[in-house]
């Protein structure tokens, strides 16, 4: 059971970590570097197990499907059970401050009512019906959003910072990603939901780490587990050292420590990617404008591949009007009459 719930844990952040590189990785290198490997693969993998791979890779990531939304559940369930049953019991007996101790909980009660509104909410899909109310929202840039443009696939025109998502085959109204963890779009009218649901499972991850920890270090201190000493390998007494003493607590609560390793991961990618957003937020971009846009430092960005040859486009932000203004274009978005009456 202990190696089935460390392997979850393990390809949950192996997963994190591919669909991140994927997202915002620009490095054309490091993408010829992938497909160079998947092609070393290619001669030592069978063709069916290839077919298969292809077949279940296309489903996983370019077909609405619940298989991430599983895994999410699968994950947090893991995560406070594991808080539950042991760490939340230990801290009581330790006596600590029962509010601090319910907190994860409150987190986790408020991220699922995001999580559920983020997976069901209309990310703003573009129709008959409102296509010509969402053309006037939003001013056409004739750079990255022409004006009379269509969408080839919908056969409908094209409202300023849309597109068209191949996965859910529609046009979603400032589009800014899809996002399979979720099973949807991210776009004008889901938004506030998503960086609310964002926000607090990284609070969440962060609060079961710190109390994971100050369970460890309480246990340390009320043992005085610092101040015994061990005999080494060639018989002499040593002090209590750092190193030692996790060894020594690893061997003792190996599910938390594997648990509060795992959720300081997670807590930090989550905390980088909320940050990225909330600076898309505050200056009124998508993570599709950013990723398209050709922004000046990133001429000098090393990470970014750069090629003198091509002439350099610089795409300017005309949408952003000021802090506060963004933000209430975010949580309070411009929705047509008739979508507030079916709501």
């Amino acid at each position: 059971m202990d190696f089935l719930v460390l392997f979850l844990f393990y390809l949950a952040f192996l997963l994190i970590a591919v669909v991140m590189i994927c997202i915002f990785t620009k490095n054309q290198h490091l993408k010829s570097l992938v497909l160079g490997g998947a092609q070393v693969c290619s001669c030592v993998i069978p063709q069916c197990l290839q077919r298969a791979t292809q077949r279940l890779l296309y489903q996983l990531f370019h077909t609405r499907n619940p298989t991430f939304i599983v895994l999410h559940l699968l994950l947090q369930g893991l995560v406070y059970a594991e808080y539950t049953f042991e760490i939340f019991g230990y801290c009581r007996e330790l006596e600590f401050y029962l509010p601090y101790l319910l907190l994860p909980y409150l987190l986790l009660g408020l991220n699922l009512v995001f999580f559920t509104l983020t997976c069901s909410a209309n990310p703003g899909t573009i129709n008959k019906s409102n296509e010509s109310f969402l053309l006037q929202v939003y001013e056409f840039d004739d750079v990255m959003f022409p004006e009379n443009s269509r969408c080839f696939t919908c056969d409908l025109r094209k409202p300023a910072r849309s597109k068209h998502c191949r996965v859910c085959d529609r046009c979603v109204h400032r589009f800014d990603h899809h996002c399979i963890w979720v099973n949807n779009c991210i776009g004008a009218w889901n938004t506030r939901y998503f960086l609310i649901y964002l926000s607090t499972l990284t609070a969440s991850a962060a609060t079961v780490a710190i109390l994971s920890a100050a369970f460890l270090v309480r246990l340390v201190v009320v043992s005085d587990l610092y101040q015994e000493t061990y005999i080494d390998d060639f018989g002499h007494f040593q002090s209590m050292d750092t190193v030692f003493l996790i060894q020594y607590l690893f061997l003792a609560f190996p599910r938390i420590l594997f648990l509060l390793g795992f959720v300081m991961v997670l807590c930090l990618l989550l905390a980088g990617y909320l940050c990225f957003l909330l600076y898309l937020a505050a200056t009124n971009q998508t993570t599709n404008e950013w990723y398209r846009g050709d922004w000046a430092w990133c001429q000098h960005c090393p990470l970014v591949a750069w090629f003198p040859s091509a002439e350099p486009h610089i795409y300017q932000n005309i949408h952003s009007h000021g802090f506060w203004s963004n933000l209430r274009e975010i949580f309070l978005p411009v929705i047509p009459c008739y979508e507030k009456k079916r709501k």
